[in-house]
């Protein structure tokens, strides 16, 4: 059944572009920071309970649905939850979508563009620098198919779709308890949510991301990324989440493996090289759903 409803859901996910606005889910916002105005007047809790406590909370009609529903007309009502909850699990943007208005951008040489594509990627503003911006921006290719694909997959693998949406949901407080610490930067109270969400969202995606780094080992050069893996520095100079992204950014640069090529330009250069990760994740991604197929037909995935 999960099987199915995933593969479905990745086909829906890749067809239904034009209704991936909705996967935004900005009226989320604001039972968000009405989370964060209540965990204000508990101040002397530490910040990870009203953030785990908000994340449960917007994981519970998923829940609800999942328990109403059962084994009724043979699991069919459940296949088609699995497979919204699914599509909206995923993204909110589809990475290759992304990589291409980039690479556009780079070919057409427009700088505001440039900086805006580079930007959804990186979920920031990006470098100064164009070399160093086209190398962040191919990192960045890596650590958000974690984020907005793989992760999402694990974790629908294992506990379906509450899993899935589970794992989306402390994304979404992530990312809105960013947004709020960048607009009160005086505020302490927003920035200790801030970071408790960001440490939240890096336990989840811990696994994940290893799964990630290592299947990016295992479609693209194996040596160069084992290499980047056992060169990566102590956990202890970074947060959990910190040390994922390094970890999907180094490994992935590496198991890519391009070589230079001295007649092109940097924009060329650019587009050779987001291209090719997204080809990258693409691999990963055929590769997990022919592991996951498998472990499906000898049942241990039901």
């Amino acid at each position: 059944m999960k099987l199915i409803a995933l593969l479905i859901g990745l086909a829906v996910e890749r067809l239904a572009t034009q209704l991936f606005h909705l996967r935004e889910l900005r009226w989320l916002d604001r039972i968000i920071d009405a989370g964060f105005h209540a965990a204000e007047r508990f101040a002397h809790w530490p910040a990870t309970i009203p953030v785990v406590l908000l994340t449960v909370l917007l994981a519970l009609p998923v829940f609800a649905v999942m328990f109403a529903l059962g084994d009724t007309l043979f699991g069919f009502p459940y296949l088609l939850l699995a497979i919204v909850v699914l599509f909206f699990s995923l993204g909110p943007k589809d990475i290759g979508e992304e990589v291409d208005e980039y690479c556009a951008a780079l070919e057409s040489g427009e700088r505001e563009t440039i900086r805006a594509t580079s930007k959804a990627l990186l979920e920031k503003d990006g470098p100064d620098d164009d070399e160093e911006r086209v190398r962040k921006v191919e990192e960045a290719v890596f650590v958000q198919a974690n984020n907005r694909l793989f992760a999402v997959i694990f974790w629908f693998v294992l506990f379906g779709p509450l899993g899935a949406w589970a794992y989306r949901s402390t994304d979404l407080v992530r990312r809105r308890a960013v947004f709020s610490a960048n607009r009160s930067a005086e505020d302490d109270g927003a920035h200790r949510i801030a970071a408790a969400a960001a440490a939240l969202h890096g336990w989840v995606a811990w696994i994940p991301a290893r799964l990630t780094a290592f299947g990016y080992a295992l479609v693209g050069s194996f040596d160069a990324a084992w290499s980047a893996w056992r060169r990566m520095p102590p956990q202890a100079e970074t947060t959990t989440g910190e040390h994922n992204e390094q970890l999907l950014a180094r490994v992935g640069s590496a198991a890519l493996a391009l070589a230079d090529d001295d007649e092109e330009d940097l924009a060329a250069r650019g587009v050779r090289g987001a291209a090719a990760a997204n080809g990258l994740v693409f691999r990963l991604l055929f590769l997990w759903a022919v592991v996951i197929a498998g472990l499906t037909l000898y049942g241990w995935s039901v």
